[in-house]
């Protein structure tokens, strides 16, 4: 008995039926986009490695927020921009800070938007770490991995009073989640989401996101706290423990050069995985654009649909507004 040939072909003949067969779609819903938060009024300063991206006042993110919900995308994380640093990051707990301040106007402008927070100092600090510094008996300079986490939950509860509807811990240290999330609910925010990085990789694609909120550190690197990029068990260890002690999200970060970890994160969970198409990632299909050596939009389509695919539920991305553009 002879079979008919496979003709898979058949199903790409023409633009309605690739849609109609479409394994993987990508939607501006599913996307989250960041925000860098200073205070004063009228104030923009354009990133130079992210084009289309600035610091900006928060009269001004709350413009921009309500520009890309008109594109469809309803979902915002913030990072603030303080005028002052000092030692200790002082300025992520400050509720009159930019982050609060941004907060609570984006809540009174978009009340039905998911308004995300980072919480992590190295915006803060004069150092530019993600934590508390700590000298040790041979002299040598680590992070305080508990004195850290204690200001962390505090800035998880200022942030939750502000009107963040998800917290979002991305510092690295061990036992962050839960005491966010125990802070929270003492605090009468039980409802509040704790979105956890729970992989974070030192990887060489945060450059731009260093020069967007001035947080490069002024010494040694972040190696001792973020994770290393040969490591999978490692990042499954972590996402597991996150879950135990409350996260309601976990997240991968970068996403480009981690499909299979999210692929393995989204095997072993049955939460939301989020992934973060960093700056570096963002970067770099721009610069090839401005060169013209690729189609940006096509590029941008493509890239973000290789994070869904390899399970992100939520992709935080610099490329937000380019997709939804291009879908509108």
């Amino acid at each position: 008995m002879s079979f008919p040939l496979e003709r898979p072909r058949r199903l790409r003949q023409t633009a309605a039926l690739r849609s109609l067969v479409r394994e993987t779609r990508l939607h501006p819903e599913q996307l989250v986009a960041p925000l860098f938060v200073t205070l004063g009024e009228g104030r923009r300063k354009p990133i130079g490695s992210m084009p289309g991206h600035a610091q900006l006042s928060v009269d001004l993110a709350v413009a921009e927020a309500q520009a890309l919900t008109a594109l469809g995308i309803r979902s915002f994380l913030l990072f603030g921009l303080p005028d002052q640093k000092d030692d200790e990051g002082s300025g992520a707990w400050d509720p009159a800070g930019p982050v609060p301040t941004a907060l609570r106007a984006l809540r009174a402008a978009l009340p039905q938007s998911v308004l995300m927070a980072d919480v992590c100092v190295d915006e803060y600090t004069a150092h530019g770490h993600c934590g508390v510094l700590h000298t040790r008996r041979d002299g040598t300079v680590e992070v305080d991995n508990d004195a850290t986490v204690e200001r962390l939950a505090r800035i998880g509860v200022v942030y939750a009073q502000a009107g963040a509807d998800i917290v979002a811990p991305s510092d690295m240290m061990d036992g962050r989640v839960g005491a966010v999330r125990r802070a929270l609910d003492a605090a009468g925010h039980d409802e509040t989401v704790v979105m956890a990085y729970a992989v974070k990789y030192a990887s060489a694609f945060y450059g731009p996101f260093r020069e967007a909120a001035d947080c490069a550190p002024k010494f040694g690197d972040r190696a001792g706290y973020q994770m290393d990029p040969a490591n999978t068990r490692e990042a499954l260890r972590e996402v597991r423990l996150d879950v135990e002690e409350g996260a309601d999200i976990v997240m991968v970060k970068p996403a480009l050069a981690y499909l299979d970890v999210i692929r393995a994160v989204k095997d072993a969970v049955n939460i939301p995985v989020a992934a973060y198409n960093v700056s570096g990632e963002y970067a770099m299909l721009h610069a090839a654009a401005q060169n013209g050596w690729i189609d940006l939009h096509r590029a941008v389509r493509e890239t973000l649909l290789s994070i869904r695919r390899a399970g992100a539920d939520i992709i935080v991305t610099y490329h937000a507004r380019d997709l939804a553009e291009a879908m509108a």
